[in-house]
């Protein structure tokens, strides 16, 4: 039997366990999203509406298709299904890291949002993004605003809404160990995303924030070789290109044929929004001194 979950706005009758999300008891209407698995999920898709974007992915107006070899083929349509079939003997953790992460982004996608690589986090009535390129310290930033009391209100992907909301996503951060040893958070009770990755899930409380929150604040995070933090904000058409650069997997969404409704979101975000580059010094990862930073930048633009 499905068991029943919910995230980003959605409820979710799944297959397959997702430990990672808040469980549901009951559904009173029919869920939003179905995760089912397909065993016939064995081959590349055929027909004139498909596209390669690369060896291993496939999209159509209202389809995507992801082969992640040696884990799982996925099949998403219409912002309503996602198909999953598990390759060999592959363990369940590796394969939701592709299901919450590539496959529920190209859903998200489908549905009409606009998808940010980043982290957001609740500032009370607003709340703010971090974006930036794997390495950056989204995760980390995230982390150690978390254990100052702020509710983090999704990881890795998240979505906004066309009045520039974002939507409570999944209740947990990615966290590398050493990033981890940082923060003083202990890695022995936490579950490795992989069995074989450095990296882990450390759970939020899911009860927090329940409801999308408009965004107000979006801070670049970036790195530099000079000794301590640069702060510059960004006005105008100095805003686009960002959101642009830090769309979550953006070939997906070209593939979809999204670009065109794409732009209008990120153009109309832009007009909302608070955003500045933050650089950090490449090595010394001050973090409590970059939270510092973030929240002095932040008082001088209140929410509300």
């Amino acid at each position: 039997m499905p068991a029943h979950y919910q995230a980003y706005g959605l409820t979710i009758s799944s297959e397959i366990e997702l430990p990672e999300l808040p469980q549901v008891s009951t559904l009173a209407h029919p869920a939003d999203l179905s995760i089912t698995r397909d065993p016939s999920l064995t081959a590349a898709p055929t027909g004139e509406d498909w596209v390669q974007l690369s060896p291993f992915a496939w999209t159509a107006p209202t389809a995507f298709m992801l082969l992640v070899p040696d884990v799982a083929w996925f099949l998403v349509e219409n912002g309503q299904t996602i198909r999953v079939a598990p390759v060999g003997d592959i363990d369940m953790a590796s394969v939701r890291v592709f299901l919450l992460g590539s496959a529920i982004g190209a859903l998200l996608f489908q549905r009409g949002y606009l998808v940010l690589h980043g982290n957001a986090v609740d500032m009370g009535d607003a709340c703010m993004l971090c974006l930036g390129v794997s390495g950056a310290g989204k995760s980390t930033l995230a982390a150690a605003f978390a254990a100052r009391g702020y509710s983090v209100l999704a990881d890795d992907v998240v979505a906004i809404n066309n009045v520039g909301q974002a939507l409570p996503g999944i209740p947990r951060i990615k966290i590398w160990r050493d990033a981890a040893e940082r923060l003083c958070v202990d890695t022995g009770s936490l579950d490795r995303i992989r069995p074989q990755m450095e990296k882990f899930n450390l759970p939020l409380p899911q009860t927090l924030v329940s409801t999308p929150r408009p965004v107000k604040w979006v801070f670049l995070l970036g790195k530099h070789e000079k000794p301590g933090f640069e702060l510059t904000h960004l006005n105008g058409i100095g805003r686009f290109g960002p959101l642009m650069a830090n769309t979550y997997r953006r070939r997906f969404m070209e593939g979809m044929r999204l670009n065109a409704d794409h732009l209008a979101q990120c153009g109309r975000f832009a007009g909302l929004v608070q955003m500045a580059q933050v650089r950090r010094p490449e090595t010394g990862f001050d973090i409590d001194g970059l939270v510092d930073l973030l929240l002095e930048d932040m008082s001088k633009v209140p929410s509300a």
